[in-house]
């Protein structure tokens, strides 16, 4: 359930009750908790609820309140903890840069895989003869993550998940390596740091030996995902995100939203005058929207108003410009 934002004069979230929502948020909660009551009772238990964020109190609340769910507490003998949360807080990590993950980046850089949410497209020219510099060459068959068949790929893939990156690629290196030496193929071990050349040159070793592939096709995929999204000139791009947040972060606490909106507007350009380095009004509205939630409640006033018209202006401006708007500007527009 998405909390309604406060209107201009309308009740701040520190009052909302359920009687203060619309008639259809207010059915949406009902329902909610009537479900959440029939799991937990399924379950055989009694809850304990914590909530973070207006809306999730609201909830919490009617669930504390509702005539079933308080029959259910008396008899059910096992005890578990809810947290809710509210859905605008979601926002701040769906759009802020934080995590180290090389998982997360994959998924975020390369292509989603055709009628697929959670896979992505893997370009497999690098283990053919066929050399083209042409980036959508449609003739092979993507790869992709899902590789339920090979352990290794797995087991990489869980490593892409859960450790930082620097540790991640080395695991990387480390399955290749293995793959390489069962094969007999001629691979040398180098230390240091790991780079994207270096796993490449490793790709390489497989491309001309048809059994090698098939053994290790599912983990040459996964390892050339991370190839691809360590290459790719969004994975710069992701780094200045996360210094551009974390300095936004000191910034807020030290001044007024003001400031950082004025900070924040000469960054803004047209089409015509950006360079490849520039964000681009997706960046902003994602930047946007990462620091009203980190911000939470404001005071509204003249400059606050004066500030945000700027942005506004310089952010129509720059989406008018576009000479080929993306799917999310035409949405907006």
């Amino acid at each position: 359930l998405l909390p309604p934002l406060p209107g201009p004069g309308g009740p701040g979230p520190a009052e909302v009750g359920l009687g203060a929502l619309p008639a259809e948020l207010r059915a949406a909660v009902r329902a909610a908790v009537g479900d959440l009551d029939a799991l937990l009772a399924t379950l055989g238990l009694r809850e304990e609820s914590f909530a973070v964020g207006a809306l999730s109190r609201v909830v919490a609340a009617e669930l504390a309140s509702y005539a079933p769910a308080r029959n259910r507490r008396r008899t059910a003998t096992n005890k578990a903890s809810v947290v809710f949360v509210d859905r605008t807080l979601d926002l701040a990590g769906a759009v802020g840069h934080h995590g180290d993950s090389l998982a997360e980046k994959i998924l975020s850089v390369l292509p989603k895989l055709p009628g697929h949410k959670t896979d992505v497209m893997v370009n497999m020219v690098e283990l053919t003869a066929l050399q083209t510099a042409d980036e959508n060459c449609s003739i092979i068959a993507p790869g992709c993550l899902a590789q339920p068949n090979d352990p290794a790929a797995k087991a990489l893939w869980e490593s892409f998940m859960n450790l930082k990156q620097k540790e991640a690629v080395m695991e990387a290196r480390r399955h290749l390596v293995e793959a390489a030496s069962r094969e007999n193929l001629p691979i040398k071990m180098s230390m240091g740091e790991v780079t994207p050349e270096q796993l490449s040159s490793y790709i390489q070793l497989f491309r001309n030996n048809l059994k090698a592939l098939e053994n290790h096709c599912g983990l040459l995929q996964v390892v050339l995902a991370a190839v691809q999204t360590l290459k790719h000139p969004q994975t710069s791009k992701w780094d200045n995100f996360l210094a551009f947040e974390r300095l936004l972060l000191q910034t807020i606490g030290e001044s007024e939203m003001p400031s950082v909106l004025n900070q924040v507007l000469p960054m803004i350009k047209s089409y015509s005058e950006r360079t490849k380095d520039d964000y681009t009004c997706e960046d902003f509205l994602i930047l946007l929207v990462y620091m009203y939630s980190v911000v939470g409640e404001m005071e509204s006033g003249k400059e606050l108003d004066a500030a945000e018209e700027e942005v506004k202006k310089a952010l129509v401006k720059a989406i008018c410009d576009e000479p080929e708007p993306s799917p999310v500007l035409q949405k907006i527009t």
